[in-house]
C-alpha cells in the first residue's frame, strides 16, 4: 500500500480530475492537502480520500510539509510520495519533500523549471538552442537587453504560467509604455525574451529516473501570444497522429537535452518550443507538471488511454507504459468576441453538429449567461479526433470558421 499526499490548494477543474485518477488506483491510500475545506469537493472525491488536512496557503512548503505530518495519523502510517500538478506548486511541493526527506524532484531542479531566465541560463550552459533572453531588474537593465538582443521581444514574468502578463514588444514606444505598466525592479525583475519566428509546437514527454520513456508532440494554430493579444482569433492545438519522422527528429535531441540539463526526475514534462522556417527549433521554457489547457485530454484520445491515471502511476509507482498513436486529435478553443463580460449567444453550433458530429469525441460547450473566460483558453472547447491528421486539421478549421461565442 503506497500512502500518497496530493495537494491541490484550490478545486480547479483540471487539478481534481487528475486528483480522481490517482484515487482510482489500486494499492493507493492518498491523502488530500489544500486551502479548500473538506466539504467544498465532490462526494466521489470525499468518499474515496484516506484523509484531509486543511491549510491557510496551499502554495506553502512549511504548510504542505506539516500537513503530510499531519495525514501520516489518517493514512495510517509515513507518507510515500507527495505530489499536485499546477506549475506554482513544483517548487513549494520540492522544497516540502527537502524538509520530509521524501523522494522526489528535488529544490534545484524544480528552480530551473520554474524561474525561466536561470532556465535559460542553464539551456544556453548547455548548448541547448533557445531564445536568447535578458532579465532586467531596473528600467536602465532592461534597456540594456533590448540593445543586445534587438526588437521584437516577448516580455514575461520569470515565474509565469499560462502567458499571464506575457506580451510582445515591437518598439521604442512600446518598451516604454511596458516600463510604466510593469517597471521592474530588484524584486520584481522583468524577462525580455528574443520573439522567435516560426511554428509554435509543444513537446510532453513521460520521464522515469531521468530517462524519457516516450513523448508526444503537438501544434498551436496561432501561437498563444497571438492569440492572447487579438480577441477575434479562434485558437486550436492539433495532435497529429505521425511524430516519429525526420520532421521532429531536432526537437525530440533537443528535447531531451534540455529535460537532462535542467533535472528531469520521475514525471510529466510540457516543453513549448518552436520550429524556425529553416528547420531549426528553439526551446521556449518547460514545466516540470502535466500540460494544462486540455493537453492531457487530446494525448488521452489520440492513444486511445486515460493519460490522468498513466500520470498518477507514473508519479506514485513510478511506472509508465508507453501507448501507442492511434489517432489524430486537436482541438478548437471558443473564444468569446465582443466587448461584453458574458456570453450572449453560441451561433453556428448546429451546423457544425451536422457536418462534423461523428468526430467529436468531447466538448464543453459556452452557456448563455457564461462569465467570460480569465484565460486564452476561452469559454469552451471541442475535442476531434480521426485516424487521418488531415481530417482532423480540416475539422478543427471548420469548427472555428462556424462556431461563434457573442459576448455582451
Amino acid at each position: 500500500m503506497r500512502r500518497v499526499a496530493f495537494v491541490v490548494p484550490f478545486q480547479f477543474e483540471t487539478s481534481v480530475r487528475f486528483l480522481r485518477a490517482a484515487l482510482r488506483l489500486p494499492d493507493v491510500r492518498i491523502g488530500l492537502v489544500s486551502a479548500d475545506p473538506f466539504e467544498r469537493f465532490a462526494p466521489d472525491v470525499q468518499r474515496h480520500l484516506g484523509g484531509h488536512w486543511r491549510v491557510e496557503d496551499g502554495l506553502d512548503a512549511g504548510q504542505i510539509a506539516a500537513a503530510v505530518r499531519g495525514l501520516e495519523q489518517q493514512l495510517g502510517g509515513p507518507v510515500d510520495c507527495l505530489v499536485g500538478v499546477l506549475e506554482q506548486l513544483q517548487v513549494p511541493l520540492a522544497e516540502a519533500r527537502a524538509l520530509l526527506g521524501l523522494p522526489g524532484l528535488g529544490i534545484d531542479a524544480a528552480n530551473n523549471f520554474r524561474d525561466k531566465a536561470r532556465m535559460k541560463d542553464v539551456l544556453r550552459a548547455a548548448d541547448v538552442p533557445c531564445a536568447r533572453h535578458g532579465l532586467a531588474h531596473s528600467p536602465a537593465e532592461a534597456r540594456d537587453v533590448i540593445e543586445r538582443i534587438g526588437l521584437p521581444v516577448v516580455v514575461k514574468p520569470p515565474a509565469g504560467a499560462g502567458a499571464v502578463n506575457t506580451f510582445r514588444v515591437d518598439d521604442a514606444d512600446q518598451l516604454d509604455q511596458a516600463l510604466v505598466r510593469f517597471p521592474p525592479h530588484p524584486n520584481n525583475p522583468m524577462l525580455l525574451e528574443e520573439f522567435v519566428v516560426g511554428r509554435e509546437h509543444s513537446f510532453d514527454a513521460a520521464c522515469v529516473d531521468g530517462e524519457i520513456v516516450w513523448s508526444s508532440i503537438s501544434s498551436y494554430h496561432p501561437t498563444p501570444l497571438d492569440v492572447l493579444h487579438n480577441d477575434w482569433i479562434q485558437w486550436c492545438v492539433l495532435l497529429p497522429r505521425q511524430v516519429d519522422g525526420e520532421e521532429f527528429a531536432p526537437i525530440r535531441r533537443a528535447g531531451e537535452a534540455a529535460l537532462r540539463a535542467l533535472g528531469m526526475d520521475t514525471g510529466l514534462y510540457h516543453m513549448e518550443w518552436f520550429q524556425r522556417t529553416d528547420g531549426s527549433v528553439a526551446i521556449s521554457e518547460v514545466g516540470a507538471r502535466p500540460p494544462g489547457a486540455q493537453f492531457t485530454s487530446l494525448m488521452s484520445w489520440a492513444h486511445d488511454t486515460d493519460m490522468y491515471a498513466a500520470w498518477s502511476r507514473l508519479v506514485i509507482h513510478g511506472a509508465f507504459d508507453p501507448p501507442e498513436r492511434l489517432y489524430a486529435a486537436g482541438a478548437a478553443y471558443l473564444r468569446g468576441q465582443g466587448r461584453g463580460t458574458r456570453v450572449a449567444a453560441v451561433h453556428g453550433l448546429q451546423q457544425a453538429q451536422r457536418e462534423l458530429g461523428s468526430l467529436v469525441v468531447e466538448a464543453k460547450l459556452p452557456q448563455r449567461g457564461q462569465a467570460q473566460a480569465s484565460s486564452y483558453e476561452g469559454e469552451g472547447f471541442v475535442i476531434v479526433r480521426h485516424p487521418e491528421t488531415e481530417v482532423v486539421a480540416e475539422a478543427l478549421g471548420r469548427i472555428v470558421s462556424l462556431v461563434r461565442v457573442e459576448l455582451q
